[in-house]
């Protein structure tokens, strides 16, 4: 089990240079878990990538349905007063440290290709591909 935030899942789905690496963890670990925040973000990734022409419509509702699946089940609500001592022990976003906060509820780690994440919560953060 893992915890995964949102760029970790469109590496998975539109094809990058991280691509390969997003591929083989889910093959090592298929039990990839999120805050339900990853949608709101995740969403917002697909909607630079129809601004930008780069996927369609259909495209985009295709990818969003099949990241859904993958999650279904294993959507979380991080605990507010812990993102929130995360924050005031960070300089990361509340909405990054929903993230980290879930991979220490949930015992497990965090991975993630930010490099604020990586550098203050080297504990549970750990990079996709090196």
């Amino acid at each position: 089990m893992i915890v995964v935030d949102s760029n970790v899942l469109a590496y998975l789905y539109l094809p990058g240079e991280f691509t390969a690496a997003a591929e083989q963890l889910l093959e090592a670990d298929p039990d990839w878990h999120a805050p339900v925040l990853w949608r709101s973000e995740f969403r917002n990734i697909l909607a630079g990538c129809l601004r930008r022409g780069t996927l369609g419509f259909e495209q985009a509702q295709a990818i969003l349905c099949e990241a859904e699946s993958l999650l279904d089940g294993a959507e979380h609500e991080p605990d507010s007063r812990q993102v929130l001592e995360l924050v005031r022990d960070s300089d990361c976003s509340a909405y990054d440290c929903e993230f980290v906060a879930l991979a220490r509820t949930l015992g497990t780690q965090l991975v993630t290709m930010d490099g604020k994440l990586l550098k203050a919560f080297p504990d549970v953060a750990r990079p996709l591909a090196t």
